[in-house]
């Protein structure tokens, strides 16, 4: 069984100074530079997931912004694929899931931004579609959110979307243990 590394939207507007940051993005980005490495040594399939916001009204991720990039940390060599997406799900309109039939991949490494957005849509997606998944929990970052006139805090909201993910759809574990 073949094995895929997903690396979701760690671009700079959710870094410090980007039009949507977010709580520790450089803390989660180091660690999916951590699973980068092992699957650039191991020669494993790496898939660089780019979100491009063609939303009306959409004020983050816009075409040919310097937000809309990729950070440094976890910048694809040439060679890899990246996969260009306008919608929270990976899969929705791209040519991802083809590309990882044509690798025989079944089982996905998932991490990146956000963790209640495109990480919990794309491994909802994938798990519909019959992968094994499993998720970084500490390569990946959120935000504050409101609901009902109250603020939950981003640290509640990445717990929350990792604890139901964890339930069927993944296996939710550090990269420390994905490493083991």
């Amino acid at each position: 069984m073949s094995k895929a590394l997903l690396i979701i939207d760690i671009q700079n507007d959710y870094f410090q100074g980007g039009k949507c940051e977010l709580v520790n993005p450089k803390e989660a980005s180091l660690k999916a530079k951590v699973l980068l490495e092992h699957f650039r040594k191991n020669s494993m399939p790496i898939f660089h997931i780019q979100h491009i916001n063609l939303r009306q009204g959409a004020t983050y991720l816009l075409p040919n912004t310097l937000g809309v990039e990729i950070d440094e940390n976890v910048k694809p060599l040439e060679h890899e694929i990246r996969i260009e997406k306008n919608f929270p799900n990976s899969f929705l309109e791209t040519n991802l899931e083809w590309e990882l039939e044509k690798l025989h991949v079944k089982e996905l490494v998932i991490c990146g931004m956000m963790s209640h957005m495109c990480i919990d849509s794309t491994t909802r997606a994938a798990f519909d579609l019959g992968f094994d998944c499993t998720v970084a929990h500490d390569a990946c970052a959120t935000k504050d959110l409101i609901f009902s006139d109250k603020r939950i805090n981003a640290h509640e909201v990445h717990h929350a979307f990792m604890s139901a993910l964890g339930t069927i759809f993944a296996k939710v574990v550090s990269v420390e243990e994905i490493l083991k």
